[in-house]
């Protein structure tokens, strides 16, 4: 079992979480979407979490090559220029469920880092802060992208 905490402070972020020997792979996004708030089931279930290798979030780099529409995948953030972009943000985020930690943290907006129009898309960088003010989480759960709520890995520390 393992803990996640704010290296800033100290708090505890997560309750007690087993790890997953991998991000899950998404399926169809549309499969098991939540008809009241048009989000996707949670990459990760409750109770779990996963190491996400590949870089995630902002910021954005130019893609050698265009890109499939990003529902091919069902991981990838919306961002107006998703075709011609790719990710170069972190890699080895600690991706969890978002009931897992969500009464734990706070909203906060800074420009358009909550834009979207069911949840916050995530495609503007970090959107969820620690009491103390340390922004050290992703969530990504606007209808047209993945639900997944990513810890960075540079702010956050693990208990086993």
């Amino acid at each position: 079992m393992t803990v996640f905490y704010c290296a800033k402070c100290g708090t505890a972020l997560t309750g007690d979480l087993v790890v997953l020997s991998s991000v899950p792979d998404v399926g169809d996004p549309d499969d098991g979407r939540d008809k009241k708030t048009g989000r996707a089931r949670s990459t990760v279930p409750r109770g779990h979490y996963a190491i996400d290798p590949d870089p995630w979030g902002a910021p954005f780099a130019l893609a050698a090559a265009p890109r499939r529409h990003p529902h091919n995948t069902g991981r990838e953030l919306l961002r107006l220029d998703t075709w011609a972009t790719v990710s170069a943000g972190q890699r080895d985020s600690v991706v969890v469920h978002p009931d897992d930690i969500l009464p734990r943290l706070t909203h906060f907006t800074c420009g358009d880092n909550w834009s979207g129009c069911c949840g916050p898309t995530g495609a503007h960088g970090p959107n969820l802060a620690c009491s103390c003010g340390s922004r050290l989480a992703t969530w990504a759960a606007d209808c047209l992208g993945p639900n997944e709520l990513h810890l960075d890995p540079v702010r956050v520390y693990a208990w086993h």
